[in-house]
């Protein structure tokens, strides 16, 4: 058979984006434009306790709404379990997610599963999961994001962890797309420096995957529109978003840790994140993902940590693929490449990423995170099986490859 190249491109997000300090306050307006009488927020215990909830459902009548406020930090399937019992016992004819990116995928996937029916783990890819598809809609949904780092106010996966098979796997549909993403910068005023930082680079690499991740002409195309990945390359609008986004969280990141009441800092940040989600969610990532979701399901390491700690190794390996890329990357960091070869250029991008990170208090190695050399070999193996990630990463990866990636991190 002979090989025909895709030719179109796809482009999907929430059905609606608000965007500004003070968009949390339209909530209210957003559960009435749905006719909704009854709402379930779907969040973590410290947002809860840091008064968040109360702050961003001010503009909505007590008797109106339910919190479930047991999310976890990587979510196991038992903590998505506990959720869609509680919209079991709602019946909500609304979804609010509120937090990070765990509460946001809690509520996406409840949101669709209460509609629907049947076990969290139907949805999930064999051989794990049933492989069922969503067949549709789910409860209309909101998502206001308390970080600026996951992008799964308009994502439409969903992670969940397998503490005791050491394994992390996803829920991926169109219909978890949020209805509506309230992104309010003054949600994450009270991000304390650390998580700020992780997040922050996570939204980082997000764009930097993003933008070199292959384009959607150099893969296949699909016997029918629908078999279309969700991650369908990269295009001229995914290229704009991530552009843009690289340079916010370059310009916002810093401030952002430093001073987290420093608004403009935070707006940056949040619309980077905002504009990154936007970008991957669409385009793809890559290796470093891949390795980062192996490490926090076998080592349950922070995501954003692990992250940073292992994107300069993979600038460094894929830049014979994505030379022009990394060096304009380099400049929206901050850095001179006039002069330059192409050699240097990438290297600029990778040392721009060591920086950002270390200004912000991220550095060490993934050793600092407790991998040593004995845990290389699964760590690549494991890395290797996440074959949906590491289909978009430009330059060809290899199991002996991501084990030379993870060893130079160390």
């Amino acid at each position: 058979m002979v090989y025909e190249s895709e030719s179109v491109w796809e482009f999907e997000m929430a059905k609606n984006v608000t965007f500004g300090v003070g968009a949390a306050a339209e909530l209210g307006g957003v559960v009435r434009e749905f006719d909704a009488d009854s709402v379930l927020v779907v969040t973590d215990p410290g947002v809860s306790e840091a008064g968040v909830v109360d702050e961003a459902t001010e503009s909505l009548a007590p008797d109106d709404y339910t919190v479930f406020d047991e999310v976890e930090p990587e979510p196991s399937v038992e903590v998505f379990d506990r959720a869609l019992e509680e919209a079991a016992a709602v019946d909500p004819d609304f979804i609010v997610g509120l937090g990070g990116g765990s509460s946001m995928d809690v509520a996406k996937t409840t949101s669709v599963v209460h509609e629907h029916g049947g076990d969290i783990l139907d949805y999930v890819a064999p051989p794990t999961g049933g492989g069922r598809d969503v067949p549709g809609p789910g409860v209309p949904t909101a998502c206001l994001p308390t970080t600026a780092g996951t992008g799964s106010e308009t994502s439409p996966v969903s992670v969940i962890s397998l503490p005791e098979e050491d394994l992390k796997v996803g829920i991926s549909s169109r219909h978890q797309r949020p209805d509506v993403a309230l992104v309010d910068p003054g949600l994450t005023v009270s991000l304390p420096p650390g998580p700020t930082a992780s997040s922050g680079m996570d939204a980082l690499s997000h764009a930097i995957e993003a933008y070199v991740t292959r384009r959607y002409d150099a893969k296949p195309a699909p016997q029918d529109r629908t078999d279309r990945p969700d991650y369908n390359g990269r295009s001229v609008l995914t290229d704009q978003l991530a552009r843009t986004a690289i340079e916010h969280i370059g310009d916002g990141l810093r401030d952002a840790v430093n001073n987290g009441e420093d608004v403009e800092a935070r707006r940056n940040m949040s619309l980077g994140s905002l504009m990154a989600g936007a970008a991957f969610t669409n385009a793809g990532l890559g290796a470093t993902h891949a390795i980062a979701m192996a490490a926090g399901a076998v080592h349950h390491t922070p995501h954003g940590v692990t992250i940073a700690l292992t994107l300069p190794e993979v600038i460094r390996f894929n830049a014979t693929s994505a030379f022009d890329r990394y060096a304009e990357i380099a400049e929206l960091l901050g850095e001179d490449t006039s002069g330059l070869s192409d050699d240097e250029a990438a290297e600029a991008a990778a040392v721009a990423v060591e920086k950002l990170a270390a200004d912000v208090g991220i550095e060490g190695g993934l050793s600092s995170l407790g991998i040593g050399p004995d845990d290389v070999d699964h760590l690549a193996e494991r890395s290797n099986a996440l074959q949906r990630l590491l289909v978009g990463n430009p330059r060809r990866v290899t199991r002996e490859d991501l084990e030379g990636i993870i060893e130079r991190s160390l």
